[in-house]
């Protein structure tokens, strides 16, 4: 009988976050391919596209005009996910067939009137602006009665569902939990109750002792991929100090 090799037999892997275990099938690496293959994308965006719905002084497709701005953009998006009217709602579910109204409000920020940047290519200066922008929405919208979660994230790319690829990302804010992030939060709760310390905190320091996975870090933030990855380019931001949101960071 084999000896169970991590990099050649198919195993589970225990997701502690999610309490989900997942199948890691490694061998299927060495798999021919002969699907599709991408060819890398020569990027020859102008500075400014008179065309773009986001760039600075342009119209977009409601007939509002944007600001002539000249470092973050924030505006109510114009397609917005999640409504922030309330609606009459009778309870006539089902055990099988069962919904709920969700209000929220979705916002667009603009990283830069600059159409051909992206974040890694904006100064410093820049992109603690973005944050600072990201600090005072997060503020002021969970400061909003109905709302319960706000989340902060950027698409990026085509393949990704960006439907415009001047430097932009959005702001989700909601009446409710997403399931993963109530999974999540009952999940550390419960390390923590039960081992005293915070699951994150010793997760890192064992994969910054076993140095596996760690793809970049700094005095205050590691990079690493999960053991439990799903997907190929899956990584993990993770801070070195306790903060318990996104306004306790700082200009360091």
């Amino acid at each position: 009988m084999q000896k169970f090799n991590t990099t050649e037999h198919p195993h589970r892997r225990y997701n502690p976050l999610l309490d989900e275990w997942i199948l890691v099938s490694p061998h299927r690496a060495k798999r021919p391919w002969q699907g599709q293959k991408e060819s890398i994308a020569v990027d020859n965006r102008p500075e400014y596209d008179p065309s773009c719905y986001l760039c600075a002084g342009n119209t977009r497709s409601n007939g509002v005009q944007n600001e002539a701005y000249t470092d973050c953009f924030v505006f109510e998006n114009d397609f917005s996910a999640l409504l922030k009217e309330e609606v009459a709602f009778d309870d006539n579910n089902s055990d099988l067939f069962n919904l709920k109204p969700e209000r929220g409000i979705n916002k667009v920020v603009c990283f830069s009137p600059k159409h051909n940047l992206t974040l890694p290519e904006m100064s410093i200066e820049s992109l603690e602006k973005v944050v600072e922008t990201w600090k005072q929405e997060y503020t002021t919208l969970g400061a909003i009665d109905y709302i319960n979660y706000v989340q902060i994230f950027e698409n990026k790319g085509s393949v990704m569902g960006c439907s415009n690829p001047h430097p932009h990302g959005q702001i989700w804010a909601q009446s409710s939990l997403p399931t993963q992030v109530q999974k999540t939060q009952d999940n550390l709760l419960k390390y923590y109750n039960s081992k005293n310390t915070s699951l994150l905190k010793a997760y890192l320091e064992q994969e910054l002792e076993l140095k596996e996975r760690v793809v970049i870090e700094n005095e205050h933030f590691a990079v690493v991929v999960p053991f439990w990855a799903i997907w190929p380019y899956e990584t993990l931001v993770i801070s070195k100090r306790h903060v318990e949101n996104i306004t306790q960071f700082t200009s360091e």
